[in-house]
């Protein structure tokens, strides 16, 4: 029978019909499983960390130490299909607001780019979960970094904040105690001697007092810890970083193959997907300068030795920041465990986006005095070597050792392929979490958050709010998935910088900006080797017209354009 065009546009037009009838009913599906808000409210602690791979964790694979993270895994539930928002503020404000970053204005950076999504301010028609956390009796605190503009965390419903005192800061120098604040003003501020002052430490630090403060006030606590950790420049204690020089020395080759391999022994990754070939260097000023751009990261054994030793080094930095997260994640263990409440405690634990990949294998270095967009990457020897993240040095670790901390997916932080927005996922609650030890498949978002936080508390998410008129949540509640339900049925899009992808049951499609669109089966290819774009043609442009239609509803289009990307790498044509 002859192919009827009309009869396809019916059929994509109705297929876009059905997606938005489905995101506006999420809602009312949020409505329906709402749980009853228990006598005695849960504490809610939100951690996210910064640049974390998805399998960084012990509990994910990896070879970092980190055994109070592990054994909240342990003791909860582990998520392997949890999406963020691929990059820093864009993630945030979809976490605080419930909404796509688009939604909320801050579709790219801080930068007003001129469309609606891409202000860069947070947009009137939103709310955030510490607004309405407060309205339920909640103490609501934030420990760490803001990064989603002014006005600040003090006017978003948070009642006492220790943080960047830049509140569009995307990093800071973790030993600089003067690029931290607390507030409100003249509430109490720990002071630390000269030398001792480490940010992750004091973020910590400031949130058990947050914790505390909401004892004697007898309230639950709703508390945000967003550590800057291990996001560039890396800086670690010494004793952390020379714990794993040695480990890293072997290089990201044999650290992939042995993460890959505890990953399916864990039952994490399917034997049937292969390991991913070393990663693309994508094109950036940097990676152009270098001639690097569109290269494949090179094999540790075709690097010199003094080279290796400079990398592992780096390496060895970023893993002796994710050990100082767990080390006070633990201190925070403690804390609630001494006062009785760490039962009814939900936290959960996840990064903002996936390995950072900036900019070339091997990382890169802003010598003292330099402005901070002048990365190079910097061959360390002899003295330089051992001052490696000390005071006074900036650094970030590289394509290489990015694609082994996302191992075993594809690409990184700002690409919406699988390796920039998967991250570990870890949720503990002893009396509301039912699944000790369990681990889900089912894909989530970060839009989740928000959903999760207003549903367990029995705060009441508005239609109004300050005068505005606000917009729906576009998340579901994981409480569901806590209970061992099955969620119901979504399809989620994602775009960042004009990459773009759809995920809709087993099926995801997803671009690199101007290239064709490419089809993956998440069931039996999450690592996005096997593009079947060609062989279901219908289903790439029924996909393709469901992302559009979500676009434009959700302020991603219109918007700018960002520059050319990569062509499709081999395996991916």
């Amino acid at each position: 029978m002859k192919n009827n065009p009309l009869k396809n546009v019916s059929r994509l037009i109705f297929a876009a019909a059905l997606l938005t009838t489905l995101i506006g009913c999420q809602s009312t599906q949020n409505a329906s499983h709402k749980t009853e808000a228990k006598n005695k409210q849960p504490n809610i602690i939100v951690i996210m960390v910064d640049d974390l791979g998805y399998s960084d964790l012990g509990s994910f694979g990896g070879e970092i130490e980190t055994p109070h993270l592990d054994s909240l895994a342990e003791d909860g539930l582990r998520m392997t299909q949890f999406y963020n928002s691929a990059r820093c503020c864009p993630s945030r404000v979809s976490l605080l607001t419930g909404l796509h970053p688009q939604q909320a204005g801050i579709g790219n950076m801080l930068i007003d780019r001129g469309f609606p999504g891409y202000r860069g301010v947070i947009a009137d028609h939103c709310v955030m979960v510490p607004q309405l956390l407060r309205e339920a009796n909640y103490f609501t605190a934030v420990s760490g970094k803001w990064h989603v503009n002014v006005p600040g965390p003090m006017s978003r419903g948070v009642d006492a904040y220790y943080g960047f005192k830049n509140m569009r800061a995307h990093s800071e120098d973790s030993w600089d105690e003067g690029a931290f604040i607390r507030l409100p003003e003249g509430e109490d501020k720990r002071s630390y001697k000269p030398g001792t002052f480490y940010a992750t430490d004091a973020i910590t630090d400031h949130a058990i007092d947050f914790l505390a403060e909401a004892r004697e006030r007898k309230q639950p606590c709703f508390l945000y810890m967003a550590y800057n950790a291990p996001h560039f420049p890396l800086h670690a204690p010494k004793e952390l970083i020379d714990k794993y020089q040695k480990t890293y020395e072997k290089g990201w080759d044999k650290i992939r193959e042995q993460r890959y391999q505890r990953m399916q022994k864990m039952g994490l990754v399917s034997k049937h997907w292969p390991l991913t070939p070393r990663s693309i260097v994508l094109p950036n000023r940097i990676s152009d300068a270098q001639g690097l751009s569109n290269t494949r990261v090179p094999a540790w054994d075709s690097l010199d030795e003094e080279r290796r030793i400079d990398l592992a080094r780096r390496m060895a930095t970023y893993a002796a920041m994710v050990d100082s997260i767990d080390q006070n994640i633990g201190r925070m263990i403690d804390d609630l465990e001494k006062a009785g409440e760490l039962d009814n405690t939900l936290i959960l634990f996840f990064s903002d986006n996936g390995a950072s990949g900036e900019h070339v294998p091997f990382g890169f270095d802003i010598p003292p005095g330099e402005n901070k967009f002048n990365k190079v990457p910097i061959l360390n020897t002899g003295k330089a070597l051992d001052n490696m993240g000390q005071a006074g040095t900036y650094m970030g670790y590289g394509t290489g050792w990015a694609c082994a901390s996302n191992t075993p997916l594809s690409f990184y932080k700002r690409y919406v392929h699988e390796g920039g927005i998967s991250t570990p996922f870890i949720a503990h609650w002893p009396k509301g979490i039912r699944r000790s030890g369990e681990i889900d498949r089912q894909p989530a978002h970060i839009t989740d958050i928000m959903a999760t936080c207003v549903d367990i508390s029995g705060a009441n998410y508005p239609r109004q709010f300050n005068g505005n008129k606000i917009l729906p949540m576009e998340g579901l509640s994981l409480m569901p998935i806590f209970k061992g339900e099955k969620a119901p049925p979504r399809t989620l899009c994602f775009d960042h910088e004009n990459t773009r992808a759809v995920r809709q049951g087993k099926w995801k499609l997803v671009k690199l900006r101007e290239e064709a669109w490419e089809l993956y089966d998440m069931e039996q290819d999450r690592v996005e080797m096997n593009n079947l774009a060609k062989k279901h043609p219908q289903r790439v442009e029924e996909m393709a017209a469901i992302w559009k239609v979500w676009a434009k509803r959700c302020q991603v289009l219109p918007g700018p354009i960002f520059p050319k990307s990569i062509p499709a790498p081999p395996g991916k044509q």
